[in-house]
């Protein structure tokens, strides 16, 4: 499942907002991929701005790495922020379900707090 805020704000624009709500909630930001650019740039360019925030919130990534390192190839949360028919679409994956294929039910608690946290990161940036 997806979790998708749109905006009539601009890429970039939402980019920033976005860096800035993650911090500000207390998520690091692991790292921003310019996907246009680098398409652009090895000769296989898209039509659109695409481009992919990577967020992580260091006490929920500790604690469910502790549990099940296998969780890391989830990790960290990625949000895509994208032209789409005249908008700009902020999408992830939802951490809950995400979190059922590694079949560890006692860190659900963990996963729809992220979940709610991101979800308002999101609206938040698209205001």
């Amino acid at each position: 499942m997806l979790i998708n805020v749109e905006t009539q704000k601009a890429v970039g624009e939402v980019k920033e907002a976005l860096e800035e709500k993650a911090k500000e909630r207390g998520f690091g930001v692991m790292s921003v991929h310019e996907v246009t650019k680098i398409l652009e740039s090895k000769g296989s360019p898209i039509t659109y701005s695409c481009v992919i925030v990577e967020i992580c919130q260091p006490k929920a990534a500790s604690k469910v790495l502790t549990k099940n390192p296998y969780i890391s190839t989830a990790m960290p949360c990625r949000v895509a922020i994208f032209e789409r028919e005249g908008k700009t679409v902020l999408s992830t994956m939802a951490p809950t379900k995400m979190l059922e294929m590694f079949n560890e039910p006692e860190l659900e608690g963990t996963a729809k707090e992220i979940e709610g946290i991101i979800k308002e990161i999101l609206e938040e940036s698209a205001k």
